[in-house]
């Protein structure tokens, strides 16, 4: 985004590694700040993650450090140390880390040099201990009620859910705090826990408060919807359809279109139900979807677009991620734009999916590790070339 970005002006220094925490570098970012990301030297522990271009350059490191800047330090000497605490002090007071153990990136370290420093602290767990997306989620209980009914042990879904939901409440921490001190003048502590977002979540939704109140839990559904009927259909030509109907008239579009109204009709009346009813369509979704799935059986896939798109009927093709990178949803849709990443090449990436006055920013490409080490610490900090040079002779920085 251009200078009339939300967060035009302002400058995150992001001292991190894996997801939550680069991509709440990344959400600030695409909102218009200045990133500074801090690299020890040779890179964090995520610079090498799969999947890899041809060249090695790691897809996963650059799609979540498009557009910031790349500061390489030795993060254990004492030097480096200082260089960093004082791009966050003369900058703008913002830093943003999962970094655990280093003492000198507290919060109460840090607002010794400035006061009203934000400090944003990615955690595992609320109290300190260690703990990533695929742990955290085994113990908040979504693998027991992910999967085919039938299935007796845990499936780990493939999103880092946390993490994403993570990152983006960082984000919008960091927003709250920068509010909160341009009117009161005062700085914030923030600690976040992957844990507790998943917690929340969780509580949130329902699946927590379900076996307080009234003594069940949630129970796999396969690819149904919980207290909705949805449910996924093969195509005569072996496409596979996910249909949803949230509403009375979404179900009984998708009556019409399959042509099961008097079948329907007559189930209701055996039952002595009222199909007009999302309890009544999600208890007996298994005897509508045998209704319905004849009438996909017998058409292709592009038959059942065709009729499905002339109805209210929430639907849509199971894709693979190719197919999807192929589809118009991302080669014309105004998110993506054509961003040439060295070591990776020529590709579309997405930018900010929110639109601020019809625009969405345009990605820039992620920076090598340490490539913006000299120019940061000139501008931010004053340093001289002399300054520079006996640094990176004492190996402090990589430029």
């Amino acid at each position: 985004m251009g200078p009339g970005a939300p967060l035009a002006g302002l400058t995150v220094v992001e001292v991190s590694s894996f997801v939550a925490a680069p991509l709440c570098g990344l959400t600030l970012n695409q909102l218009g700040a200045q990133v500074i990301r801090i690299d020890p030297i040779g890179g964090a522990a995520d610079v090498q993650r799969w999947p890899l271009a041809p060249g090695g350059t790691s897809i996963y490191w650059t799609g979540l450090n498009k557009g910031k800047r790349s500061v390489s330090i030795d993060l254990r000497s004492a030097d480096g140390q200082e260089l960093v605490t004082r791009l966050i002090a003369e900058g703008d007071g913002i830093v943003v880390t999962n970094a655990a153990g280093l003492s000198w990136l507290r919060h109460e370290q840090l607002a010794k040099k400035r006061p009203d420093v934000i400090t944003v602290h990615l955690l595992g767990r609320g109290d300190g201990s260690t703990g990533v997306d695929y742990t955290v989620n085994a113990g908040v209980g979504f693998p027991l009620v992910t999967g085919p009914r039938d299935h007796a042990g845990p499936i780990n879904h493939v999103l880092p859910a946390w993490d994403v939901c993570c990152g983006l409440y960082a984000a919008l921490s960091v927003v709250a705090a920068v509010h909160r001190r341009h009117r009161c003048g005062v700085g914030a502590r923030i600690s976040l826990a992957l844990e507790d977002v998943a917690l929340a979540t969780a509580g949130n939704l329902g699946l927590l408060t379900e076996p307080q109140v009234t003594g069940t839990e949630r129970q796999r559904l396969g690819n149904a919807i919980y207290g909705q009927y949805g449910q996924d259909f093969t195509s005569r030509d072996g496409a596979r359809f996910m249909v949803v109907t949230l509403t009375g008239r979404h179900f009984r579009d998708l009556v019409e279109a399959t042509g099961t109204g008097a079948a329907v009709s007559a189930l209701a009346d055996a039952l002595g139900v009222d199909f007009a009813s999302e309890g009544d369509r999600y208890r007996y979704r298994d005897v509508l979807s045998g209704l319905f799935a004849t009438w996909f059986a017998e058409h292709t896939a592009d038959e059942v677009t065709a009729t499905l798109s002339r109805t209210t009927v929430l639907f849509e093709r199971y894709r693979t991620f190719a197919e999807t990178a192929a589809d118009p949803k991302v080669t014309a849709n105004p998110v993506f734009s054509v961003l040439n990443q060295p070591g990776v090449g020529e590709y579309l990436a997405p930018g900010l999916p929110a639109a601020f006055d019809g625009a969405h920013g345009t990605s820039t490409a992620a920076p090598a590790i340490g490539q913006d080490t000299a120019d940061v610490l000139t501008r931010q900090l004053g340093l001289t070339r002399e300054d520079i040079e006996r640094l990176a002779s004492a190996k402090t920085i990589a430029c």
